[in-house]
């Protein structure tokens, strides 16, 4: 995840914890883990990673074993839980599931669709005390009840939102980035400055589950560059205004080189401090900080490597599978620099991108450490011969719009 409010704020107030005389921020003790615990949901979403349905999926975790493995969690010093699926509050135990991984002292986020939060819940749903509720908006309505294939879907989600608000629970809105809702990012914008949402979470589309099957719906890379221009100049406008707001995006650390690109034209002097901000920060940390349990409690590097497991907790510990590096891939992941290729390997800024999300390069290539087609930088920015064609071309980059 890059916190962009974070980095545009040391640009602004230099002399801030983090800024160019503070300290950057720690490397967590350990990984950030997204746990699907379910993988039933009422909608059946375009871009879903986990390919979802309303119907039950045999063999996911108990109670009692869900607990088991939260307990682990805690020894392990994870810093961070977000329960999600599917959809978490179809889980007739997801409040003690909840109420449990604060009770250990763990940081607890809901990542919901919204449209089952109303007002029989929502008492519950704020007793649990969740450190932040993330729902899912893909556009204005006609768009967004489109992606969520249900006609009403946006309403209710913004309806979720207004009750999250009204019960003090920190809540955000979480935006997947394609051709189809691109033009729609200021309109969303503004309707979290009407709804005065805490938190905004710009993914890039990401290629696993149905996903992978859209990508050729994923933003030009223009259209992405444009995108990220509008959210730094957006975070920035609202800091200047002394509008605080957390901005963070996901799924492409290209972002990371891009806002340093972006400073050199607003804040020159101060470049140099952020580059070194951004190298610490790192890119990309799957199967590093960041891990994933799935509804059947298989481990994967990240949400969107469910291909790929390195264990089961009804096994083992997730401790023991975390620290165990005799995975090929983990051991890739873990390795610095990683055994990357093509642009990738010769990019000037692997330090601050870390070789991006390599799942990309794994659906379209097979190989998951070639370079990553979703790479929205060109050869001049990221130092390399301008002639040099790409190895991998990017699966939407002859599509139209209107194809869409």
């Amino acid at each position: 995840m890059f916190r962009v409010t974070r980095y545009v704020k040391s640009l602004l107030e230099p002399t801030l914890k983090g800024g160019e005389t503070g300290a950057a921020p720690p490397k967590p003790p350990g990984p950030v883990v997204i746990w699907n615990l379910i993988r039933r949901c009422n909608l059946t979403c375009k871009h879903c990673y986990t390919v979802s349905a309303d119907v039950d999926f045999k063999g996911e975790l108990a109670t009692e074993e869900v607990f088991t493995v939260l307990d682990d969690l805690k020894r392990f010093r994870v810093p961070a839980l977000i329960l999600s699926g599917g959809e978490p509050l179809m889980r007739t135990d997801i409040f003690e599931i909840s109420q449990r991984a604060k009770e250990l002292g763990i940081y607890t986020g809901l990542s919901t669709n919204g449209t089952l939060i109303d007002e029989s819940n929502i008492a519950q749903i704020a007793e649990c005390g969740y450190d932040y509720v993330g729902i899912s908006i893909d556009g204005l309505e006609a768009t967004h009840d489109e992606f969520r294939r249900r006609q009403g879907a946006f309403r209710e989600s913004m309806h979720a939102v207004k009750l999250c608000k009204q019960h003090g629970i920190k809540v955000g809105l979480r935006f997947t980035l394609t051709q189809q809702n691109y033009e729609q990012l200021d309109a969303i914008l503004a309707l979290i400055d009407e709804h005065d949402v805490d938190k905004f979470y710009l993914s890039h589309l990401n290629y696993g589950g149905r996903g992978h099957r859209h990508r050729k719906q994923d933003a030009w890379y223009q259209m992405t560059r444009d995108a990220m221009t509008r959210l730094f100049d957006h975070c920035r406008a609202e800091l200047e205004r002394g509008v605080e707001r957390e901005y963070v995006t996901g799924n492409n650390d290209a972002d990371g080189p891009f806002l340093l690109m972006w400073a050199r034209q607003h804040f020159p002097d101060r470049v140099e401090a952020l580059e070194r901000r951004l190298t610490h920060w790192g890119g990309n940390a799957s199967g590093e900080y960041i891990a994933n349990i799935d509804n059947l409690g298989t481990v994967h590097p990240d949400t969107f490597w469910w291909d790929h497991a390195i264990g089961n907790v009804r096994q083992r510990p997730f401790s023991e599978i975390w620290r165990d590096s005799q995975d090929a891939l983990m051991q890739g992941f873990r390795q610095r620099p990683r055994p990357l290729k093509g642009r990738c390997a010769e990019c000037r800024f692997l330090a601050i991108c870390n070789g991006n999300t390599r799942v990309r390069a794994w659906k379209v290539t097979g190989d998951p450490w070639e370079e990553d087609p979703g790479c929205y930088l060109s050869n001049e920015e990221i130092g390399v011969e301008e002639d040099r064609q790409r190895r991998v071309a990017a699966p939407f980059d002859t599509i139209q719009a209107t194809e869409l």
